[in-house]
């Protein structure tokens, strides 16, 4: 397992248009995920320890942004065929153990996730309302294993305040997690 930092935020950086098959039979664009006050994308897939460790709050948090007008999606862009476990029917089966409200995407040939320079599982994109990036931090001080209970909700507090504001804030922590599994 390699662990992986992404680099820090590079405010305004423009999201590139993606559209993608998701979990739940549909496909979905990025304008179509955009929220009115924001669209958080999250780089995940199933079998990642960062990722196992704090699905639960990652659901929870997805949840509340969704009902603070923030668009949420969340994109698998592992190779699946070097790692099954990335596998589209096993991302179905990750959706709804988990209950995911937020649609779950397959990159399968992996370009998203190479227009977006995502380099981690998870990776968290913070856009404003026009598209614009202003979080690309983490989730919480968890990293591998769950941080405490009380732990602060930092990718949650950062997406409500781009929600107020249209801008992140300046002091973020970088994300930290396995590699993107890149096909040969």
């Amino acid at each position: 397992m390699a662990l992986t930092k992404p680099p820090v935020c590079d405010f305004g950086w423009h999201a590139p248009e993606f559209t993608l098959p998701a979990t739940d039979g549909k496909t979905y664009a990025l304008g179509e995920i955009a929220g009115p006050n924001g669209t958080l994308v999250m780089f995940i897939c199933n079998h990642c320890p960062y990722v196992l460790a704090v699905i639960d709050r990652i659901v929870r948090d997805a949840r509340d942004l969704q009902a603070a007008g923030i668009g949420v999606a969340a994109i698998c862009s592992n190779d699946a065929l070097a790692y099954p476990a990335d596998s589209f029917d096993n991302m179905r089966r990750m959706a709804v153990r988990q209950g995911f409200t937020f649609p779950y995407l397959h990159d399968a040939d992996q370009t998203v996730a190479r227009a977006w320079n995502a380099q981690c599982t998870p990776d968290f994109f913070g856009l404003n309302a026009d598209r614009g990036l202003q979080y690309r931090g983490r989730l919480d001080a968890s990293g591998s294993r769950p941080a405490a209970p009380d732990a602060r909700r930092e990718l949650f507090e950062a997406m409500m305040q781009i929600a107020r504001t249209g801008h992140g804030p300046q002091d973020q922590v970088p994300s930290v997690g396995c590699s993107i599994k890149w096909a040969a």
